[in-house]
């Protein structure tokens, strides 16, 4: 079973990029005018350039890993079928090409590896782990933990904390009344933050700037985008070059969702800008990318940049609040890029929330995924 955990506070909340024509990105500092009425380009040899660049691929490699990818996910979701109750959640490894898809029970082996997917069996699996996230959702945190996530690859939960605190995580699992063998800890360099200040994929403003997700709709039709939560209240007024928008929904902390609606001159592409390039990235769907999969981010600070998928679910605990089932990527990100997309390939994955380090060193940055948005508020992302 895929988590697509629903969106608390849900008086707020969702993605977009629902853009004005005369607004569009261009220098990163200070975003330019975007071509009227954008087209589609070669987008699948521009995503393989960032793919290439990021990743340290060579172009024909990138073009493999895109396919692979591709079939992958056709292949993912008839294995996770097969596995049935005993499904334990899905790896893409980028450098073998190879899905393998976690079960809890050592008789559904054949019925996944029949499917076309290799088949390891683990004891805790996704669901295990996420109860073992909840319990620990539910104890008091102690100072200097900055955050947890269920790594499936190891089947443990790993529970950040700083180094050189004094953090006692013993007492955070006693508190929780989880198994100490279900967790392991990591020692991180220092606690994320919320990319707020100046914001990213196209730029918009709302006293700050932030970047928009994807176009999308809300239940009643009505244009706009998603984006982060954290950039906006429920009724901030937003302007996108000569358009105009409001946060119709809202969440943060808790989760860090938004949808902004238009009140005027909004026009909805299935694109993403990708800054270093000059061109858009075309969005044809929202199927959920299996951990380890290539991602890429766009984003008005930092622009377009790559990495992999490394964890859902995560914990972070960010100094404005704790946020939930956050997806993890080794993707860099920067102040101003919040709220901009995360796509692997062709398929909208979430908004930037937040994240540690930077595009010089590299770093860590998160993204609320964009299908507890669909499911819970009845967004419809613009895939065509």
């Amino acid at each position: 079973m895929r988590p697509s955990p629903v969106i608390s506070a849900i008086g707020t909340g969702a993605l977009a990029f629902g853009l004005a024509l005369t607004m569009a990105p261009g220098a990163l500092a200070a975003p330019a005018a975007a071509p009227q009425a954008p087209t589609p380009d070669d987008t699948a040899s521009t995503m393989m350039e960032a793919l290439a660049a990021d990743l340290d691929l060579s172009t024909p490699q990138a073009e493999e890993l895109l396919e692979a990818q591709e079939a992958a996910l056709d292949v993912d979701a008839e294995a996770t079928e097969a596995a049935g109750d005993a499904y334990g959640g899905s790896l893409f490894d980028i450098d073998t090409r190879e899905l393998t898809v976690l079960v809890t029970d050592a008789d559904a082996v054949s019925a996944v590896e029949a499917a076309g997917a290799e088949a390891t069996v683990v004891t805790h699996g996704i669901d295990g782990l996420e109860d073992v996230v909840e319990d620990l959702n539910a104890a008091d945190a102690q100072e200097g933990v900055v955050g947890w996530y269920p790594d499936v690859e190891s089947d443990t939960v790993v529970v950040e904390v700083l180094e050189g605190s004094d953090a006692d995580v013993d007492a955070l699992v006693e508190a929780a009344g989880v198994d100490a063998s279900a967790v392991q800890v990591e020692e991180v360099a220092e606690q994320a933050e919320t990319y707020a200040n100046i914001v990213g994929g196209l730029a918009y403003y709302m006293g700050g700037r932030c970047s928009i997700g994807f176009p999308a709709t809300n239940s009643s039709g009505q244009a706009g985008f998603v984006t982060a939560g954290h950039c906006g209240s429920v009724g901030t007024r937003v302007t996108i070059g000569n358009g105009t928008g409001v946060f119709e929904r809202s969440a943060f902390p808790g989760n860090d969702a938004a949808f902004v609606r238009g009140t005027s001159n909004f026009t909805l592409y299935n694109l993403v800008y990708r800054y270093n390039s000059g061109g858009y990235q075309s969005v044809t769907g929202t199927s959920q990318a299996p951990i380890g999969s290539a991602v890429c981010r766009s984003g008005s600070t930092t622009g377009w940049h790559c990495g992999t998928i490394q964890a859902r679910n995560q914990t972070v605990r960010y100094p404005q609040g704790t946020v939930y089932s956050l997806t993890r990527t080794n993707v860099c990100a920067e102040p101003g890029d919040s709220g901009g997309s995360f796509i692997s390939g062709t398929q909208a994955q979430g908004v930037t929330s937040g994240g540690s380090g930077n595009c010089s060193s590299g770093g860590t940055t998160y993204y609320q995924e964009v299908t507890p948005m669909i499911n819970s508020w009845g967004v419809n992302i613009r895939t065509s």
